[in-house]
């Protein structure tokens, strides 16, 4: 219904007056008195605005947007509320050789919907061209994609918040946990149906307790965004469970509510900080679930296709620095600003307290190159809110010089894959690990100690959703995709992992127990590193995913954890390596350790030595043979004088046979106290007598001073 004048509206629409609105803000925004509708569009000829009936489907009214401030299109409505159901309709030329895509017969998303309903059910008319015709997108389709489309949805984000107030947990005490909001919650005791696979089910009372028994302080969430599955996923039965497909950047998605409102997301994140447990995002910017030139029209692409989306020289076909079809145009202002109007939006109206950028070098990436004083990563740095929260990068994407680790500006965050390949080549065996091992254990500040970075910048993690569990990299040598459909070729080989004898699951008792002990190990390796530590959910119960190192489309058992099966030991383990990093401030610095003098008496603030107490050379570390190190640490050489303490910390590394290892000179009334031994789990802090101490194959011990008694 195309309504050119108000006295055309139908009758639902007869008495609410409408006037120009204001260009600002952007989306759709309720004043009390009505919605004022804003949208940007730099090539379109005619917006119209699509408003639906009470149910949400039923297409009532078409009204031309006849108000354009610069390339925002806008009118406000009076008498329309929260609830309302809407969408747009963009003309424009249909020309893909030249970046354009405008089709007004296909229903629109507006990019800052705050709250999305439906899913796209895979019908040829959702594309903006024919399915089979000779031309393929060059062609052009006519149909209604309507029935088969999500819609926008007007909101009131108002909430009642109370006293809340973020965390804001240091750099130096965080722990972070990275979750899937569903994969957490489909089978974890305790919780009502109602609350499993729901933001509500995240935030319960039995997974509050299990977090805070874990020392968790921050909670990074896995893409909650509104996003599609992609049809090669439905066609094999399977869905998008990952999440890595934004459709919208400011709506939760609809599947993890319960009761489809925004303020279960709201509720959720006001119990994790009355539990002193920050929130944090893995958000998608990089790219949109529209896919590439053979993609649907669901919101951006029809919108305006050359404005959102970074196109190639023949601007048929898009940037792909990305893997997923698609690259958004960060360069461009308006989706620059959309960007920046997202997370200031979770940041003030959600109460969210930081972002993992998916992919984050495509954001940083200008005309030349990655620049870390690009447009992005500065509109962050000057912004008065985000500038305050977490910001993670996964520094790296599959464009020219992708791979950034190390360069992002303070006060970002890196995933460091170093790290993880690291420690796992060093413990699955691997010849001439020893000094990498020293490496990530002082903070990989050969990467990170540059431009007034902390030595908290490195996301020390031993796996993440993206690869094996812990389990299962001590449990397969080779992936096992095969339940993606794709003949086992999809995901990567470079695991490091190890079977330690047998492919999988195993009856063996020798085999189970040096699996424990490697995991062990692990994790007690990140826990000791200097940095920020990072737990994949399910590793401290030693979850597996049967050696599936890609269950981006598993939203089942397999990519869920298992908590039926959790293995107690391992979870006591690790709540009593939380423990002794949160009561250990030398393991948790913010400055680098350089083996440099402290002021205060002389001695250095980290001290390497080999099992007989000698001080290893350069050519003890370059020698493969090299397998057991110690470590003496204490506060760093530049630690002001009112922050210093005469805490030492003694570690020792073994990847080796057992053998004594001297341990450092002490004072008279002091005396060297195990207080951990990945060997013997179960073993309780004991001091030690003489100056050696043994020490078992294959392990960690952890020491520290204590008063002779």
């Amino acid at each position: 219904m195309n309504v050119s004048a108000q006295h055309d509206l139908p009758k639902v629409l007869k008495h609410h007056s409408m006037s120009a609105g204001r260009p600002y803000p952007i989306g759709a925004t309720f004043d009390g008195e009505g919605v004022n509708f804003a949208v940007f569009s730099e090539h379109a000829e005619r917006v119209e605005l699509c408003l639906f009936d009470h149910d949400g489907w039923i297409e009532i009214a078409r009204i031309p947007l006849m108000e354009r401030d610069g390339d925002v299109w806008h009118i406000h409505i009076a008498g329309i509320t929260p609830g309302t159901t809407y969408g747009y309709r963009v003309h424009g030329p249909y020309d893909p050789e030249n970046g354009h895509r405008f089709n007004p017969n296909k229903l629109l998303l507006d990019p800052y919907a705050k709250r999305i309903i439906g899913e796209v059910a895979w019908n040829d008319a959702v594309m903006g061209y024919t399915i089979g015709a000779k031309t393929a997108d060059l062609s052009y389709d006519r149909r209604d994609n309507a029935a088969y489309v999500p819609r926008s949805v007007v909101v009131d984000p108002s909430f009642e918040w109370g006293k809340d107030a973020p965390p804001e947990i240091s750099g130096s005490e965080t722990l972070i946990y990275e979750a899937h909001v569903k994969g957490m919650t489909a089978e974890f005791p305790g919780l009502r149906r109602g609350q499993r696979g729901r933001f509500l089910g995240m935030a319960s009372e039995p997974i509050l307790e299990h977090l805070n028994k874990l020392g968790v302080t921050t909670v990074q969430l896995l893409p909650v965004h509104a996003f599609i599955d992609d049809k090669f996923l439905v066609d094999a039965n399977l869905s998008n469970y990952w999440g890595y497909q934004s459709i919208g950047f400011f709506a939760p998605e609809p599947r993890y509510m319960d009761q489809a409102g925004i303020w279960e997301f709201q509720t959720m994140v006001r119990r994790f900080h009355a539990a002193g447990i920050e929130v944090i995002l893995d958000v998608v910017y990089n790219h949109s679930g529209e896919g590439n030139h053979l993609g649907p029209t669901l919101s951006f692409r029809g919108l305006d296709n050359k404005s959102y989306y970074r196109l190639q020289d023949n601007e048929r076909y898009y940037v792909n620095d990305t893997g997923t079809g698609n690259t958004l145009n960060v360069r461009h202002p308006m989706v620059l600003r959309m960007i920046m109007d997202s997370l200031r939006y979770w940041v003030e109206v959600m109460h969210v307290d930081g972002f993992r950028f998916d992919l984050a070098t495509v954001l940083g990436r200008e005309t030349e190159g990655f620049n870390r004083n690009g447009g992005f990563l500065d509109a962050l740095g000057q912004d008065p809110v985000l500038s305050r929260v977490k910001l993670i990068a996964e520094p790296w994407d599959l464009g020219p010089g992708g791979y950034q680790l190390g360069n992002w500006p303070h006060p970002f965050l890196e995933y460091n894959d170093k790290f993880r390949d690291g420690i796992r080549k060093f413990w699955r065996g691997d010849a001439g690990l020893t000094g990498k091992l020293g490496r990530c254990l002082t903070g990989s500040a050969d990467t990170f100690d540059h431009s007034g970075r902390a030595a908290t910048s490195s996301i020390n993690f031993t796996a993440c959703h993206d690869g094996m569990t812990l389990r299962d990299v001590v449990s397969y040598d080779k992936k096992n995709n095969h339940a993606n459909g794709e003949a086992n070729r999809d995901g990567t080989d470079a695991n490091w992992s190890d079977n330690m004898g047998v492919e999988g699951p195993t009856d063996d008792a020798e085999i189970n127990a040096a699996r424990a002990q490697r995991q062990r190990n692990l994790l007690a390796t990140g826990f000791l590193s200097q940095g920020t530590p990072m737990l994949l959910a399910g590793d401290e119960i030693g979850n597996s995913q049967n050696g599936n190192n890609n269950t981006f489309g598993q939203d089942n058992p397999l990519g869920w954890v298992n908590w039926g099966s959790a293995d107690q030991d391992l979870l006591a383990f690790v709540k009593r390596l939380s423990a002794l990093r949160r009561d250990n401030k030398v393991l948790r610095q913010t400055r680098f350790l350089h083996s440099r003098p402290r002021s205060a008496d002389g001695k250095p603030d980290v001290f390497w030595r080999l099992p007989d107490g000698t001080v290893p050379t350069r050519e003890d570390w370059e020698n493969p043979g090299t397998k057991t190190i110690g470590v003496e640490l204490r506060t760093s050489s530049t630690t002001p004088y009112y922050a210093a303490s005469d805490d030492v910390i003694f570690l020792v590394f073994n990847n080796d046979v057992d053998q004594d290892v001297v341990l450092p000179p002490c004072a008279r009334d002091k005396t060297w106290e195990r207080i951990l031994n990945t060997a013997a789990p179960d073993e309780g802090p004991y001091c030690l007598v003489g100056k050696t101490v043994h020490v078992s194959a294959l392990s960690v011990s952890v020491f520290t001073l204590a008063p002779i008694l």
